[in-house]
Parts: C-alpha cells; sequence; structure tokens
C-alpha cells in the first residue's frame, strides 16, 4: 500500500551522471545529442540546467528520468547504477525518479477525468485498493492547491496553471525523491509562474525532494536552483553556484547568454552593481526572458584551458573551449509576389 503523502524521514536521492552521452543515428550521420557531461546532484539541492534550444537540455533530462537509454556512461541513484539492479528491482528504483513535462496539455489524457489520470500511477503499480488510492489522490490535489472536487474534471475544463499542477499532484503520489522539471514553467502565462514555482519550493521543504530544473529562462534558473549547468551542443560548458554562474561566468558562451537577458534598468547610466541589485529587486525577475540563439561572443577566441574559481567552498569550473572561426553571415534573400506564387516544376 502506498502511504499517506507525508514527509520522508531521509532527505532526497543523489544523482550522478559520469560522462554520459546520448546519440541518435540519421541518414545524414549521428546526431551527438549529449556528449561527455558529468555533474552530481546533491540530495535535497536544485541543479538547474540551462541552455539555447537544441543543446541536449531535454534529451538529458528524459536519460535521467530513465525514458532515454544511454549510448554510453553511467548514471547513479545513491550510488547504484540501474544497470546493475534486476527487474523487480529497477522497478521499485524508478518510482522514486520522476519527470514532469514541458506541456501540461499534452501530458493529460483528454479522454480520462483528472481523478483518473492522478490515479494511473497508482493503478498501475497496484498500490492499495481503490479507496485507498481515492484518498492519495485526494491528498494530492489538495497538496497542490486545487479545490475540492475537481477530480471529476476533464482536462479542457482546467487552466493552464491548473493542469500544470495536476501533473505535479501525479508526480507526488509516488513520493519521488528526485523529480526532472523539464520546462515547467515555459507554458505557463506570467501571473502564474510565480506561484508553481513557489509550490515546488514548498514541496522541496516539506518532501526533501531533488530537483534537476531544465529552462532556458536565466531569471528562473537563478532564483531556484542552488547550482548551475550550463549546456551548449550537447556539452556542458560551465558548472558551479548559481550566483557565481549568473554575476560571474567563466566560459564565453556562458557571458554570451546572460548578455542576451534585458535588464530591467537601462543600461546608460547604471553601473553592473547597480543593475544587478535592480534586477534582483525587479519584479519582472519573475518574467521568461528569450535566450540566446548563438553565441557571437564566443566567436573567434582562441582555446583556453579549463577554469576553476572557488566560491563559497564550492567550486566554479568550466571546460576547454576551442577556437570558433567566425562564419560571414548569409545575405537576406528577398521573394517578389511573383517569385512566392510560382509553383515548383
Amino acid at each position: 500500500m502506498n502511504a499517506p503523502l507525508t514527509p520522508r524521514t531521509a532527505t532526497g536521492a543523489g544523482v550522478r551522471a559520469d560522462r554520459v552521452r546520448v546519440h541518435f543515428p540519421t541518414r545524414a550521420g549521428t546526431v551527438k545529442a549529449v556528449e561527455d557531461v558529468s555533474f552530481d546532484i546533491h540530495p535535497g539541492e536544485t541543479f538547474g540546467l540551462i541552455g539555447e534550444s537544441g543543446s541536449g537540455k531535454t534529451t538529458l533530462g528524459r536519460a535521467l528520468a530513465g525514458l532515454q537509454p544511454l549510448t554510453d556512461g553511467h548514471l547513479f541513484y545513491d550510488g547504484q547504477a540501474p544497470s546493475s539492479l534486476n527487474r523487480a528491482q529497477r522497478r521499485r528504483q524508478r518510482r522514486d525518479h520522476q519527470i514532469i513535462f514541458q506541456d501540461p496539455h499534452a501530458a493529460l489524457n483528454p479522454r480520462m477525468s483528472i481523478a483518473r489520470s492522478v490515479m494511473e500511477p497508482l493503478d498501475i503499480l497496484g498500490d492499495g485498493d481503490r479507496r485507498q488510492r481515492r484518498r492519495v489522490v485526494d491528498e494530492a490535489l489538495e497538496r497542490v492547491g486545487l479545490p475540492a472536487g475537481i477530480g471529476r474534471r476533464y482536462p479542457h475544463e482546467l487552466s493552464g496553471g491548473q493542469k500544470q499542477r495536476v501533473n505535479i499532484a501525479r508526480t507526488l503520489t509516488l513520493r519521488p525523491r528526485f523529480i526532472v522539471c523539464d520546462e515547467v514553467v515555459a507554458a505557463l502565462d506570467v501571473s502564474i509562474r510565480g506561484a508553481i514555482l513557489n509550490l515546488f519550493a514548498d514541496l522541496q521543504d516539506e518532501f526533501g525532494i531533488t530537483y534537476a530544473f531544465i529552462t532556458h529562462d536565466i531569471s528562473v534558473v537563478s532564483h531556484v536552483s542552488d547550482r548551475v549547468g550550463v549546456l551548449y551542443l550537447g556539452r556542458l560548458m560551465e558548472q558551479g553556484p548559481a550566483g557565481a554562474v549568473c554575476e560571474q561566468p567563466l566560459h564565453p558562451y556562458t557571458q554570451a547568454l546572460l548578455s542576451a537577458e534585458p535588464l530591467p534598468c537601462p543600461a546608460t547610466s547604471v553601473t553592473t552593481a547597480a543593475a544587478s541589485a535592480c534586477r534582483a529587486k525587479s519584479p519582472a525577475r519573475s518574467i521568461r526572458r528569450p535566450a540566446a540563439r548563438s553565441a557571437p561572443a564566443a566567436r573567434g577566441r582562441k582555446r583556453a584551458a579549463p577554469s576553476r574559481r572557488r566560491n563559497g567552498g564550492k567550486w566554479h569550473q568550466t571546460i576547454a573551449w576551442p577556437a570558433i572561426s567566425p562564419a560571414p553571415p548569409e545575405p537576406p534573400v528577398f521573394r517578389t509576389k511573383q517569385q512566392n506564387s510560382r509553383r515548383a516544376p
């Protein structure tokens, strides 16, 4: 039987990635979505992963949740590798490692009521009888701040924020110790993102959950994360404490990524320290901001050795970056109305 939603006596799970690689073979060649990525996530902390679109964040998150097989490398949960467990042990371990997907609309079956969707993991695992499962579902929905009786509704009757809360409640029914949050607030309105992020913080304080928080929003990851890793083209460019990475980045790509974030204060007459203080106090800090699509500041730089800096007892480090030859921009192509309407032969 699955126990009620009570805080765990132990802390969240510790996760370690050791030279993880995920490749996808195609007709044109091999796509190296994740290449030689290593990091540690300590129990009870939030590790943020940021990067532009196509950098391998979601693929790495799916691998951490056990949904994507590894091409090479190893993953360890509390010092145990899933490959060393038998089928029954791996099934028990998987309930401790869950994922919340980016799109709250696609994550719910439109033909199932909210109560049935939240109860589905318990039905699959066969925990308790139907009355006990219903009690766990009601407790989970209440814990995420949803009103009583919402279990009888269907997904099309809920707002985007309510659907995401339902997805969080469904994850909580298994009382996981490690949760991968894949762009959980990207599809939500700015007005309710703060409430969802506060909910994650409250659940971490109450249940001791460990998070891998994937996002391309620098303001969000700096607000919720203890440590941050920066991904680019499947590689981990830089990792360290959130404050050190966001305020004093070492890698040129991280500097270019942060430079693309608009400041709420005009930069014409504000110093760096004053702008940082203004940005920390601004209510627009939780608003999503676009990430950089390229690394112009990294182009043309010479290869440098890895850098390490000790910050408050924690290491802030980068990898060596190769020289990137600047590519000339392609000239824009302007078509006439006749050319656009002309059909291909």
